[in-house]
């Protein structure tokens, strides 16, 4: 057995949001059983108890609130929660996102517009702004920023939820070039196609699954572990001198030319 002690984060506490399913719960999962203690934020209370009761029974430590991200107050109390039970903040991954608006982006209305950022922008920054003190008390940090292919190459009918995306790689910079000073990394993770509940409309639907797959090299959708290896090293040590930084993790998408 490889003991790798730069992927260890024992001792560590992680806020990871939209942690009820999918991306986040991988995550989340893979946080736990490398030592942290993990901070579970969603919007669902009870598919989150799941999730926590989950990482308990395999031999990890985890705490589930209810929290919406475009809502301040509710952000503000989950900072404070895992301060309160576990003694502090050290990592924080920005995973909840949404997307109510399919279609020409010139089909969008300024309604979908203002949640789309709110949540996929904003609720980011409240985040980060939430949790950038907590560690600062601690000696430093790492933010983790769930972004997307989709801001970096245009997404058929995918408009407005691009431009969030592609916004969030531009914070994650001006988050990592502020915050350096405070010993705090953020960095990002860009997934192509996972298959989960957000991404199926795609995967349920033959044709347009069949349309995705030209796109991508791999000729796959990935699962949502496969995109734990890469968010565990941002969290922990190994990625020290690591800030400001995306990572794609699409199967060869971007480098193929994204829309084929």
């Amino acid at each position: 057995m490889i003991h790798l002690p730069n992927f260890d984060l024992t001792g560590k506490v992680a806020i990871v949001t939209g942690a009820s399913r999918g991306i986040g719960e991988s995550i989340a999962r893979t946080y736990a059983a490398a030592g942290a203690a993990v901070v579970l934020g969603s919007r669902k209370q009870e598919a989150l108890d799941g999730v926590a009761a989950t990482i308990r029974a395999e031999g990890g430590q985890a705490l589930a609130l209810a929290a919406h991200t475009g809502d301040s107050d509710a952000v503000q109390a989950l900072v404070q929660t895992a301060t309160d039970e576990f003694g502090g903040v050290d990592i924080l991954v920005n995973n909840a996102a949404t997307n109510p608006h399919f279609g020409p982006i010139l089909s969008a209305e300024e309604s979908h517009w203002a949640k789309i950022l709110d949540v996929n922008v904003v609720g980011y920054f409240r985040m980060a702004k939430a949790t950038a003190a907590a560690m600062q008390k601690r000696g430093g940090g790492c933010i983790v920023n769930i972004a997307s292919i989709a801001g970096k190459r245009p997404q058929p009918g995918m408009g407005v939820y691009c431009v969030s995306k592609a916004a969030v790689l531009m914070l994650t910079e001006v988050l990592a070039a502020e915050l350096a000073g405070a010993n705090i990394r953020v960095n990002a993770i860009a997934p192509g196609f996972i298959k989960t509940a957000f991404s199926q409309a795609i995967w349920q639907n033959p044709q347009l699954y069949e349309a995705v797959m030209r796109i991508v090299p791999q000729q796959r959708m990935a699962e949502p572990d496969e995109l734990t290896g890469i968010a565990l090293y941002l969290a922990a040590d190994a990625s020290s001198f690591t800030t400001g930084a995306t990572f794609l993790i699409d199967g060869g998408q971007y480098v193929d030319g994204g829309m084929g």
